[in-house]
């Protein structure tokens, strides 16, 4: 049984929330609250496998909150969802230690899908989403971190995709975010791995940070 706790400051949200994940014999709403204070209180008590939190909330923001209970309870995964699109919103989202970002109008199937698959270590992050971090990892790629790249004669395709690998995209985002197919992206991966040595991807990331590069 997965135990969730349920954030968000919208009691008609909380309760359908509720009533959705109890919905499915896989999973139990143990708790619910209406900020990220709280989220952390219940956090504490219940030791949920998931805290599927708004973003924005009074008292306490779920990002904010996020890295408070991913210090703290490091096992808890936190599903972050809202109604919002803004870059930095996602990227402070992103940064914040939380296991995905949904959106508030996922179909009720797919909310059910993306908590089981993030309690199972998975990344949850919609194609829109995927799209902003693309961007943001190209965008503030800095010099020396190109140089360290092009050392290794990585294409700007290939460090493009490599970037993305190490923030955990799955191939089938990495695809949706740049508009190409899963084959292409598998391609690109291989050339990836070929160049560096690696074929893991954590190992790859953890390479890409000692070298400076994350």
């Amino acid at each position: 049984m997965i135990k969730v706790i349920v954030i968000d400051d919208q009691g008609l949200m909380r309760d359908g929330l509720e009533i959705i994940l109890n919905s499915d014999l896989e999973l139990k709403v143990v708790a619910c609250g209406e900020n990220g204070k709280e989220a952390i209180v219940l956090s504490k008590r219940f030791m949920p496998d998931i805290v599927l939190m708004d973003i924005r909330m009074p008292v306490m923001g779920g990002v904010e909150a996020s890295k408070i209970i991913k210090n703290k309870f490091p096992n808890v995964k936190v599903l972050l969802l809202t109604t919002f699109e803004d870059d930095q919103c996602i990227i402070e989202a992103m940064n914040s230690g939380a296991s995905g970002y949904i959106f508030k109008d996922i179909e009720k199937g797919k909310l059910i899908e993306a908590i089981k698959e993030c309690v199972k270590g998975s990344f949850i992050m919609p194609t829109k989403v995927a799209a902003v971090l693309a961007k943001h990892a190209v965008n503030k790629e800095q010099p020396p971190i190109k140089d360290n790249l092009l050392a290794m004669n990585l294409t700007d395709r290939e460090m493009e995709i490599a970037l993305m690998i190490t923030q955990g995209f799955t191939n089938r985002q990495i695809a949706s975010a740049l508009y190409i197919t899963d084959g292409t992206v598998k391609n690109y991966v291989s050339s990836i791995y070929s160049k560096t040595l690696i074929t893991d991807r954590i190992k790859l990331a953890l390479f890409f940070k000692d070298k400076g590069i994350i």
